[in-house]
């Protein structure tokens, strides 16, 4: 790790240590925020833990709300960071629940799509996939709209100390090697617990990154 990557880790450490906010749920394109400061945003199949990886990475226990009823949030979350504002965090709707509704699986690709084809703040999206299944065919369907869309994305695997570390291992390998044509993915997989912490330091700094990049 170079000296440049410990500044920046720490620069995260104590951005995200500072103020954050909700500020707003937009359950359509009409109710999104001012395009004021750019935006990172967190997708996810339901039950992935993705409340639970927002919560660990602000150092906020309900900031994001888990629910033990996947597919429960059909809305984009908004989060500011920072006082003055430097950017913003975006919770989007679980997706792959199998027991919801058509109409609300309907609801859910054209909020997103549209969310992601149309938002130009939106630097990344980090795409939460459970490391002890690996990518699955909802997540296919997810970086495919992603690609689509030319968002820039990386892979963040959760769970991580659900696994012993050879199949860790194992999972980025592969998890590596699926993503490696795709056109808007980052190359490089972050391992993530939220539980006990792992990899969020880093996650911090690659959110900060992909905000003040270019």
């Amino acid at each position: 790790m170079t000296d440049q990557d410990h500044d920046l880790i720490e620069e995260a450490r104590k951005l995200f240590a500072g103020p954050i906010a909700f500020l707003k749920s937009a359950p359509d394109l009409k109710f999104l925020p001012d395009m004021a400061v750019n935006e990172v945003a967190f997708a996810g199949r339901s039950n992935v833990g993705k409340s639970s990886l927002l919560n660990a990475l602000t150092n906020r226990n309900g900031l994001a709300r888990t629910s033990n009823t996947p597919g429960r949030t059909q809305e984009l979350n908004f989060f500011d960071v920072g006082d003055p504002l430097r950017f913003r965090l975006v919770d989007m709707p679980g997706y792959g629940y199998a027991k919801a509704p058509k109409d609300m699986v309907k609801k859910w690709r054209f909020l997103v799509n549209d969310y992601l084809r149309g938002r130009a703040v939106l630097k990344r999206t980090l795409v939460l996939i459970d490391s002890r299944h690996g990518i699955k065919d909802v997540d296919v369907d997810m970086l495919d709209m992603l690609d689509g869309a030319a968002v820039s994305y990386r892979i963040v695997l959760t769970k991580a100390d659900k696994i012993k570390a050879s199949e860790l291992a194992k999972i980025t390998a592969l998890t590596a090697d699926a993503i490696r044509k795709r056109p808007a993915a980052h190359p490089d997989i972050i391992a993530t617990s939220s539980e006990k912490g792992m990899g969020i330091p880093v996650l911090r700094a690659a959110v900060l990154e992909s905000v003040t990049q270019g």
